[in-house]
């Protein structure tokens, strides 16, 4: 059975192997495939996997052969579902996979605003540290995370996962949830969002991108905040408006961002962000450890071999 990886190459550039899927079917891995290429790339294939590559109604009614639709991904948004479902295709996403991968992303931001790794280690490079007549240098406050506040907006799988690593590290958790406190852990209190800006220390956003949630941090819910506070973002980009939050970085209305997404990817050179103060971003790469890979991998193949036996597709949307 003819297989098609329509975008491979940020699952795999190189360091993981397609065997799993090679010994499922007739296997062709692009690494990037334009729009005017998807229709013609498909071809006559039944399946096919995709990341980024948007599947719409009209590729789908395009390519007749098609019969299901594997997301490389958790979100699911590239493919009309709804077109999916009416024309017969199966379509499945890899959930949970990178749990642990983007928990840890979350307080390697955190831990670099709050210790100055970065800034300290290319200081001591330079020599600031040698000059300097005592034994230890800094320039600027180092934070105690133990005893702060830590507010998670989402309490999902991964928000769930930052929870028990604040816990660790002695932080009291406010959380905005739909869940009852009845049903949380020891030590996380549910609240509202109006309550989790105020009184956070620390916030990190967690929750799916809704209407209701597009641009949730804004001037408005900045205003909120303590001027001591640092957000974290390792949810979706758009959940804030990037202007609004670029200028209470630079007016000093809000310690630090760090963050791992943007509202468009790659940065547009002209995001408002790229220069705003105590603002960090790193290049979506959250999900990306290797062993986060592995495990996605490890799904979409699984996924896949379902299918191909007639066994009931676990992840199916």
């Amino acid at each position: 059975m003819k297989i098609v990886v329509l975008d491979g190459y940020t699952l795999n550039p190189g360091d993981l192997s397609w065997n799993g899927l090679n010994e499922l079917g007739d296997v062709i891995v692009y690494d990037r495939t334009s729009p005017n290429d998807t229709i013609s790339r498909i071809g006559d294939s039944p399946i096919i996997l995709t990341n980024k590559v948007i599947i719409s109604k009209d590729i789908m009614k395009a390519c007749p052969a098609l019969k299901y639709i594997g997301v490389l991904a958790t979100g699911y948004n590239v493919v009309d579902i709804d077109a999916a479902h009416e024309l017969g295709i199966t379509v499945t996403n890899i959930p949970a996979y990178s749990t642990a991968s983007v928990a840890q992303m979350v307080f390697a931001h955190l831990l670099n605003i709050t210790n100055g790794i970065a800034q300290y280690a290319e200081e001591a490079k330079s020599g600031k540290w040698s000059a300097n007549p005592d034994f230890c240098y800094w320039n600027s406050p180092i934070i105690e995370l133990a005893g702060k506040n830590m507010g998670i907006a989402g309490l999902g799988n991964i928000g769930m996962a930052v929870a028990r690593i604040a816990l660790a590290f002695g932080m009291n958790v406010l959380a905005v949830t739909s869940k009852p406190q009845s049903e949380l852990p020891q030590g996380i209190k549910a609240c509202s969002m109006e309550d989790m800006l105020s009184e956070a220390d620390v916030i990190s956003l967690h929750c799916p991108l809704t209407e209701n949630t597009k641009e949730m941090i804004n001037s408005k819910t900045l205003k909120l905040m303590k001027r001591s506070a640092i957000l974290i973002n390792t949810g979706r980009g758009p959940l804030i408006n990037e202007q609004q939050l670029a200028d209470a970085l630079n007016n000093n209305e809000l310690a630090a961002f760090g963050t791992d997404v943007l509202t468009v990817e790659p940065a547009k050179t002209d995001n408002p962000l790229l220069s705003a103060k105590n603002c960090y971003i790193t290049p979506h790469i959250a999900w990306a450890t290797t062993e986060a890979r592995q495990r996605l991998m490890n799904t979409a193949v699984e996924n896949v071999r379902q299918f191909i036996s007639g066994e009931k597709v676990v992840n199916s949307i």
